[in-house]
Formats: structure tokens, sequence, C-alpha cells
């Protein structure tokens, strides 16, 4: 026998580790609430017994979910755990809210590192009391607006990590990349099909034909934001990922399709909860009871955080309440609140009456991944030739809602150089003409830069700057005023990574986010202070869009369908070119 059936078969003196007692149990399997006790030996559920009182000794703990009902821990099918604050830190607030597994992407680590990055946040991450599951990062193998740097050596290197335990699948690639075009990165989709792995999608304006196609690459997608875009990704077969997060509420696009769909292929994400957000308590309790709340009913919307995404990433015995399964549960004190009361986590207690029961891990990660910013500041950088447009009539990108930035034309200013040494183009701030620059920071490729320009931001005065730029190993700055630039972009390289606000020549307020330039170490409510203190400082410098950090963090950006910046140029991302400044050079 193995250790599981003396409890299940309630041996004399066979007794569980822990008891989950008097609950309404959601038995999996059945898709019903059932009273039932939860008989648990080590990491894995042994039974569920109408009465556990055979099998509970002295040294059983006992959990009560009297009046309360238990569910299988919920899975997380779509974050970003290495950017913006490192996973770590944020694991006993991300336990109180019911998640107990995620699939994450490997952003920051595995963008700069490649599969060293992986093998980190691997090791890190091996004894978390968040089980913790990841996706390969493909960026280092596209090659749409620059050069691939994935060398042959790395792809070998990255594929094998597909025969670890807890690689889960490729990350997600911008349709762009793949859509009617050959790319580097389909040697590793090759890799990821033999080991049956899924593909995961960023499918941001993607449909109709383009969306054929790239079902015939992507296995899910996160990125409807319409109920007729979620109905279009079912029909062409794609596991449809619902998403409410920090970066975007996309719920009531799922809900309004969901009659149309197989609830058995819906799941759900955040794509990242931001640690103001996490303070609240928002989290995939949270989401499961808005599902519930608009009428979907509680078997669907449970499975869709549980059940559906182990069984499409391949998460053995976890997403049910069975026995043989992990001992992943919640006790919540109903489904209309999904108030998070218990969580157990492989069988073991890490939130009790709501509170965390377990410390966030702080000791440092491996010298490597600090100290990886590398960039010439030089005041010109942050400026723009005057013959790239000696009218001064510049291409520009226009902030729109959220990500979005599209193609306008403005009239730069006339920089001349701080010391009068020559003119160039700069910010006109008079004119709501700000310059953006973005660098490549990494230090094993070329330090290239390019300065365009941004108009709707609002920025009157100074200048803020960042390394997280996302699916970029780059540093970003927005500026009114150029020697503000250089001072937000030098104490941002000099933390290692991070944000910077500075006015009148001085750093007004920053964020040090010093592993691999995208992450901070710190608390949840270190961080989002800081935060806060950087967007207030914005809004001081008139900047009124709704959050402009995300803004910056995403201009470059192609995974929304736009303007964007590279190292190179601006990214035409739909006409798949680099473009530069003068307006009436349709590609460069």
């Amino acid at each position: 026998m193995n250790e599981l059936q003396p409890v299940a078969l309630e041996h004399e003196g066979a007794t569980a580790d822990l008891v989950v007692e008097g609950g309404r149990v959601y038995c999996s399997n059945r898709r019903e609430f059932l009273e039932r006790d939860v008989a648990v030996v080590g990491d894995r559920i042994a039974a569920l017994l109408e009465d556990a009182d055979s099998v509970t000794g002295p040294e059983t703990t006992v959990v009560s979910a009297t009046d309360r009902v238990v569910l299988p821990g919920l899975i997380d099918a779509h974050t970003h755990g290495d950017i913006q604050l490192i996973f770590d830190r944020a694991v006993p607030d991300l336990l109180a809210t019911g998640t107990t597994a995620v699939v994450t992407e490997s952003s920051g680590l595995g963008l700069l590192f490649g599969s060293r990055g992986v093998e980190t946040f691997l090791e890190r991450t091996a004894d978390c009391p968040i089980t913790t599951y990841l996706t390969l990062p493909p960026q280092a193998f596209v090659d749409t607006f620059e050069p691939a740097t994935g060398t042959t050596a790395e792809l070998e290197a990255l594929s094998r990590l597909l025969d670890r335990e807890r690689v889960v699948g490729v990350g997600e690639i911008d349709w762009v990349h793949v859509v009617g075009r050959d790319a580097p990165l389909e040697r590793l989709y090759e890799r990821a099909r033999d080991g049956g792995v899924p593909i995961v999608g960023h499918g941001a304006g993607c449909r109709g034909d383009s969306l054929r196609a790239f079902a015939t690459v992507v296995d899910n997608d996160h990125e409807a934001i319409s109920a007729e875009g979620v109905r279009e990704r079912a029909e062409n077969g794609i596991h449809v990922v619902g998403r409410c997060g920090s970066i975007r509420d996309d719920l009531d696009a799922l809900i309004d399709a969901y009659p149309d769909l197989d609830p058995g292929s819906v799941s759900l994400s955040t794509d990242g909860v931001w640690p103001g957000d996490l303070l609240e308590g928002f989290g995939m309790a949270e989401i499961v009871r808005r599902l519930i709340d608009a009428g979907i009913r509680p078997a669907d919307a449970i499975d869709a955080a549980s059940r559906n995404t182990a069984a499409h990433f391949g998460l053995a015995d976890r997403g049910v309440v069975a026995p043989g399964a992990v001992a992943d549960l919640l006790v919540v004190e109903d489904l209309e609140t999904m108030t998070v009361e218990t969580v157990l986590s492989e069988g073991d207690r890490v939130v009790a009456d709501g509170d965390p029961v377990v410390e966030a891990r702080t000791d440092p990660y491996p010298d490597y991944v600090y100290g990886t910013v590398s960039v010439d500041l030089e005041r010109e950088r942050f400026t723009a030739p005057l013959e790239a447009a000696s009218d001064r009539t510049v291409r520009a990108m226009a902030v729109e809602q959220g990500l979005v930035t599209t193609e306008t034309t403005a009239d730069a200013g006339i920089d001349t150089g701080g010391d009068g040494s020559g003119q160039r183009l700069g910010p006109d701030p008079d004119g709501d003409v700000l310059t953006a620059t973005l660098l490549d920071r990494d230090p094993a490729t070329e330090d290239r830069g390019f300065t365009g320009f941004l108009t709707g931001y609002g920025l009157e005065s100074g200048a803020v700057a960042t390394t997280g730029t996302w699916e970029t190993t780059g540093l970003v700055t927005v500026a009114a005023d150029t020697d503000d630039a250089v001072v937000a972009a030098g104490r941002v390289a000099s933390m290692g990574g991070g944000f910077a606000v500075a006015r009148d020549g001085e750093v007004v307020t920053d964020l040090a986010m010093p592993i691999a330039a995208t992450a901070a170490e710190l608390s949840p409510e270190t961080f989002a202070t800081k935060f806060g203190a950087l967007e207030d400082a914005l809004r001081e410098s008139g900047v009124g869009i709704e959050r402009p950090l995300l803004t910056l963090q995403t201009l470059m950006f192609p995974g929304v369908p736009a303007l964007k910046l590279t190292a190179s140029g601006y990214a035409d991302v739909l006409g798949r070119s680099v473009v530069g400044l003068n307006p009436e050079n349709s590609s460069e």
C-alpha cells in the first residue's frame, strides 16, 4: 500500500497529518459541493470522508471549515514574476489571495540572461510555498525590428530546459513576429512541439486571417479584449485565458462570451498584480468572485482558476480536490465574497485566519544579476540630429489609452547643447512635444540608442527614466528638459536599474530595481509607497494621463500594434519595419 491508503481505508491506528473538517467541499470531478472532510497525508489528499474522526489523532492538525467552502488552490495561468517586484517578496500576500500556483514568464532574468536567468529563477523558487511554473523567454530569437541576439548555443541551452519539471512551455510571443514570416524562434517552437508543451501567445490586435495563422503557432492567448475576440480565439482552437490584473481588466469580455464557450477550455490569469493592488487584497480569489457575481456557474469559475489551467499546462495532480492530488486547498467564507480564511500549500497551512503565516524570502540573488546597466549617457544622445528633420517636423508617438501610442507628427524644439555649442532637435514642452530616448543597456551588446518624440504625455518640466522596459533590455527616458533626462538616466544607471524622476537638475524621487534592472527587492509596502511617489512627482510636473509609468514602460513594447521605440528607430509594428524621424520616409 502507498502511504495514503491506510487513511483512505480508515484502518485502525491510521491518522491523517491534517484534516479540513465540516466544510462544503468542491469535488472537482463531480463539479458539485458535498459535505465532506478532507484528510491529508504529507503533501497529498488521502480521502474525502463523510466524517474524518476515525483518522484524526492527537497529532493531527485540524482546520475547521464549518459553514465554509473548501476549494482547490487557485492557479494564475499567466503572470510575470521577475519584473516590478521580485516574486520572493510578494509570496505571502499572493498566498492570502488564494493563489497556490502560478505559470509565470521569465520576463526579467530570462530576457537578459537567457537560460542562465531561467535556471536562477527555477532555483530561487524551488522551495517556494507557491508552486512556480515557468515558460521560456523567446525574445532573443526575434528579429522583426532588430537582429536576433540568441545564438545556436543559447537555443540549445534554452531548449534543454524544456525537460525540467517546472518548465511548462514557451513564453508569450507577439503575433507580428510569427504570422506570415519566418523567424529564428521557429526552431525553439519545434522543440516545444516535440516536447508537447504549450506556446503562449500575445495576440493583441490579431484578428481574421492573421488570427487563423496565429492559431497554427500558439496554444493559448490572454489578449482578447472584446467578447467577439474571445469567441474568435475559441473558434480557432486557442485556449482562452481571461485576464484581470494591474495591466488590464478584460473580464467583461470573457463574461459576455462565456455562453458560447466550452467552459473546460477557459483559464484565468492576472497578467501580473502590482504591489499596490496586491496589498488591497486583489488576486485570483477576487477574479473568481467577480465571475460568480456576474452569473457564471460557480463550478465553471472555479475550474477556470484551477483544473483547466492545470490540464492545459500539464501540471500533474494540481487544481482538483480529489484523493491523490496535491493538497493545495482554500477555505473561503462563502462563494459570494470569496474571502480567503485558510490556505494549504502542499499540505502545509500557509494562511490562517486570512493572514499569511510564512515569511518572504529576502536573501540576495547571485551577484551576476546585479549591475546590469551599461550605457553611455552623453548629453547629445538624448537629443536628435537637426538634419533628421531640418524643418523640425518629425514623426512622433502620440499617447492614446493605456499602452497604445499611435503615429503623428510634431514640431520639435531646438536644443543648443546646454552651452550653446550646437543645435539639435530637442523637447518643446510648451507645445506638448517631449523627447523619448531608448538606449540599449545590455552589457553584452553594442551600445545603441535612438531619440524620438512623444506627444500627449503632458510633462511640463523635468524628465523620467526607467529600465523597466518590456521585452527590451533598455533604458528609456521621456523628457521636457534634456539636462534632466541625463540626471534621471544617471540615477537609474547608478542604482543598477529602476525609476527616477528629475527636475531642475536634481532627482526628485526614485525606485531601485537592481535585479536584472527590472525587479525591486523591497517589501510590497515599500514598493507601493515609492511607486506612488514617482506618480505623484509626474503629476506635479504636469502629467495627467491615468497611468504614466505604465505608458513609460511600454513605449518600446511591440505587443501592442502601434508606433513604438527601438534602439535603431521607431518600430512601425503593423508595417513590421523600422522608420526614422522624417515623416516623409516610410521605412529606413
